[in-house]
């Protein structure tokens, strides 16, 4: 919740030109669905139901496509050359990587071993990722599963390593997303970084 709430806010500080024109349609509809999901289950994250899981991945879907809508808008404007002022790129590109690496950490988080509450009932035997507690079950607690900070920081590794870290993804949808999550953050940097670069020059 709180990523999402995070992510939200963090589309509502773009500039102009790195959000659609109706700048405000995804984050209010985002809004919505994550109010419905709190009402209709406030405490627990493995409640197994069918629509449930569908208005979750709805939710991540709508944070993915918002952003990946500013990153479109991001690198048409950084390809164009329009004069814009460096620091008002560097804040949009970084706040476009940082909406990045919470929309695929949202993406891991609901679709590794089917998602929270088909990880919390143990429906599916092998992990989409590997995290060290499950190579090293000695120094973690018993039972251990990942919570959603680790996926935050799965995601936060892999897109400033551009690679996987201590993490590994074992199934290909994981590899697959892990691959597309470092290119969009390589572009992001890359691009950034150097329109920043000659615009000080």
């Amino acid at each position: 919740m709180v990523g999402v709430i995070v992510a939200i806010g963090l589309q509502l500080m773009l500039p102009d030109q790195v959000v659609p024109q109706a700048r405000y349609v995804l984050p209010v509809l985002e809004f919505v669905v994550l109010v419905g999901l709190v009402v209709v289950n406030p405490f627990r994250i493995d409640r197994q139901s069918s629509a449930l899981r569908m208005a979750s991945l709805g939710l991540t879907g709508l944070v993915v496509l918002a952003n990946a809508w500013s990153v479109v808008l991001l690198v048409g404007e950084l390809v164009s050359g329009r004069p814009a002022p460096p620091v008002e790129l560097l804040l949009a590109g970084g706040e476009i990587w940082l909406i990045n690496m919470l929309a695929f950490a949202l993406v891991y988080w609901e679709l590794d071993r089917g998602g929270p509450a088909a990880r919390a009932h143990a429906v599916a035997d092998l992990p989409d990722f590997l995290f060290q507690q499950m190579q090293s079950p000695d120094f973690a607690p018993r039972n251990w599963k990942p919570a959603f900070v680790d996926y935050v920081y799965l995601s936060f590794t892999n897109a400033t390593a551009f690679s996987p870290t201590d993490v590994m993804p074992l199934s290909r949808w994981a590899k697959l997303t892990m691959l597309v999550q470092a290119a969009v953050a390589l572009v992001i940097v890359v691009l950034v970084v150097a329109r920043a670069i000659n615009a000080l020059s």
